[in-house]
């Protein structure tokens, strides 16, 4: 099992930026794709951005040229930069380990627990 901490989540006007960051237990960056998931209230938790060791990367349309994943293997860390952030971007973010073969949709692997985004003027 990986543990996993986020960190950097806060309030923000519309338009400002953010960069959330998760610390992995274990050298996990081999054998693990790592994203970040959120969940807006009444919402089903949906994908954010996902990377894999060998850096391929997959985003959902409404963050795509807005926010970032990266990743320092050194450091067992993944990060997703958040640019431009709109009033919908409001969620509690979850950043996730899950098998390299597994998809990036099901809801399996290793959670955080949590950090809340808040945008609002």
């Amino acid at each position: 099992q990986v543990q996993l901490v986020e960190s950097g989540g806060g309030l923000v006007q519309p338009g400002g930026s953010l960069r959330l960051s998760c610390a992995a237990s274990g050298s996990i960056f081999g054998n693990k794709k790592m994203g970040w998931y959120r969940q807006a209230p009444g919402n089903q938790r949906e994908l954010v951005a996902i990377t894999t060791a060998g850096g391929h990367t997959n985003y959902a349309d409404s963050v795509k040229d807005r926010f970032t994943i990266s990743r320092d293997v050194a450091k067992n860390t993944v990060y997703l930069q958040m640019n431009s952030l709109k009033l919908e971007d409001t969620a509690v973010y979850y950043c996730n380990a899950r098998p390299l073969y597994s998809s990036d949709y099901s809801d399996v692997g290793d959670w955080g627990q949590g950090t809340q985004v808040t945008v609002s003027s």
